[in-house]
């Protein structure tokens, strides 16, 4: 009887020892990308990842291709409470802040996903674009980029000599200054319209995704040259959260959240590079041209992205500051 009760004495101090795990807790989270997409399929084991390391102590509600608010409006929606976390892109904010155009896109700055990457977690870009977030009440927990995009052609685009009156479909913002600067013509047009643009020759080429997404629009049906591997855009996604949802999680599921974030990071970047370099070869054996920038024609460009550069740093403080802190870490990458 007494062993008993020196075992029940013992199991009874180790419960107490051992810390109660937190409160469930249910994080609505927005995409844009679809379920099927392989982003959207990263992101569900992502999801899986991290319900299954809290115990089912996280649960995630996500809502796939901005099926709450439109894809821009995600940030403001996770500020205001209609969701708790944006798993968009930075990029989308500069309306809001020109300073997000640094944290969602240098474009002609890095060369690989990972140069981008070790900015973040070793060049104080973290510490720099926090401050960024915190403002509008927001947390950035990492990022996820994919890898450089590739231009689409229906002529050849060999070198920055090509770039002179080409007529491609752009994103807003800094992509269409670099792009004139440069002598292109970049026409701003929603993402859905470029294959018809391209098909009734509206544009010449189009700044779309990476190679293998290229492939998956079709582009390839209707142009017959790219640029790859890509060197003038790398946008990160981001995973960014209402800061006082994210102040109320515990470290633990803190911890968790942050550590299956890099884990999405690493293998969407690794089957980006797998996706990509398949698509290349299939592309080549069917008789589209690629084209692989020399170092010297990619500083070319670099150089003409430095003077939007500098004109978007200008625009306020922290813009400033984060550009810098970017200029800073390619010098010593030796990318400047």
């Amino acid at each position: 009887m007494k062993t008993k009760s020196l075992l029940m004495s013992a199991a009874a101090a180790t419960m107490l020892a051992v810390p109660a795990l937190a409160q469930e807790t249910t994080l609505r989270i927005q995409t844009h990308y679809a379920t099927e997409h392989p982003t959207g399929k990263a992101i569900a084991t992502w999801i899986d990842d991290i319900q299954t390391m809290s115990g089912g102590n996280i649960a995630i509600e996500m809502f796939y291709s901005s099926s709450v608010v439109a894809t821009v409006e995600t940030f403001d929606a996770a500020i205001n409470g209609i969701l708790d976390c944006d798993m968009t892109g930075g990029a989308y904010q500069t309306g809001k802040n020109p300073a997000f155009q640094f944290v969602g896109d240098l474009m002609g700055g890095y060369d690989t996903p990972w140069q981008m990457l070790s900015w973040l977690y070793y060049g104080d870009g973290l510490a720099a674009a926090q401050e960024l977030y915190n403002e509008q009440n927001m947390q950035l927990i990492g990022w996820s980029v994919y890898g450089q995009e590739s231009m689409s052609s229906s002529a050849p685009i060999a070198g920055p000599e090509d770039l002179k009156g080409w007529k491609f479909r752009s994103p807003p913002g800094m992509e269409t200054e670099i792009f004139d600067e440069l002598g292109a013509s970049p026409i701003v047009m929603d993402f859905t319209e470029i294959f018809t643009a391209l098909e009734t020759g509206i544009i010449d080429g189009a700044d779309a995704s990476g190679l293998a997404n290229n492939v998956g629009l079709g582009l390839y049906d209707i142009v017959k040259h790219a640029t790859y591997p890509g060197f003038h855009s790398m946008p990160a996604d981001h995973l960014a959260c209402n800061k006082d949802v994210w102040d109320g999680l515990s470290e633990q599921n803190r911890r968790i959240i942050d550590t299956a974030m890099q884990k999405l990071t690493l293998h969407i970047g690794l089957a980006n590079l797998k996706a990509n370099a398949e698509a290349a070869a299939k592309l080549q054996a069917e008789g589209i041209t690629l084209y692989d920038w020399s170092a010297e024609d990619r500083a070319a460009f670099r150089a003409g992205a430095r003077v939007a550069w500098e004109r978007w740093g200008d625009k306020n403080e922290q813009a400033r500051n984060i550009l810098e802190s970017h200029k800073a870490y390619l010098a010593q990458l030796g990318l400047q």
